[in-house]
């Protein structure tokens, strides 16, 4: 399986210390990291990581819709009703366009099937992971995303801790971006891998 070549990743977050998580977690890496609205700039794509029903009423969903207007709602459920009998599983996602000249594409990846605590699951690593594999399956028949710029999953209404949410969003981009499998190797890697995320 190809790896994501390069692309330009933004990790925004309006809170200082979610920030300083991520800074720690990704640092070595060519993420940005950066505090502010996530719309406030250009990027290809921005991550939305909701529900698995793409009801988008609240939290930064209602504020994608309030940006990009009603019709972004419409086309991604539309799109769940036609090629997902309705509903995104956690560890899905789905790449939709915004009708926005400044940032073309959604992608939408559920950190959650409902409104949930996630903090003692790994829906983060899963919507990050498939987020990025979404991006790197819409490169092989579309104009390719270059940039992209993703929310702290999970840490709102998911209520995970920042230090988690920044251990497991790296996990997924070492996997997809880094290329990192090794311990998929052994049963003993892939647990070890597994209590890494949970820690």
């Amino acid at each position: 399986m190809r790896t994501l070549g390069p692309m330009r990743i933004q990790l925004c977050t309006l809170d200082a210390a979610m920030a300083e998580a991520w800074q720690v977690a990704f640092a070595g890496t060519a993420v940005s990291i950066r505090v502010g609205d996530i719309l406030a700039e250009p990027v290809d794509a921005v991550v939305s990581a909701a529900n698995s029903f793409g009801i988008m009423d609240g939290g930064l969903d209602l504020h994608y819709a309030r940006h990009f207007g009603e019709g972004l709602e419409r086309t991604l459920r539309e799109r769940l009703a036609a090629e997902h009998d309705g509903e995104l599983p956690v560890g899905q996602a789905l790449i939709v366009p915004t009708g926005d000249t400044a940032i073309p594409w959604m992608v939408s990846a559920p950190t959650m099937r409902v409104p949930a605590t996630i903090d003692r699951t790994t829906h983060v690593y899963l919507a990050f992971r498939a987020a990025l594999r979404a991006v790197r399956e819409h490169a092989r028949d579309q104009v390719p995303i270059d940039s992209l710029a993703c929310p702290a999953l999970g840490a709102g209404v998911g209520a995970m801790p920042f230090e988690r949410v920044a251990r497991q969003m790296r996990a997924a981009y070492d996997v997809c971006i880094g290329g990192d499998k090794t311990w998929l190797r052994s049963a003993r890697g892939v647990l070890n891998q597994h209590a890494g995320l949970m820690r």
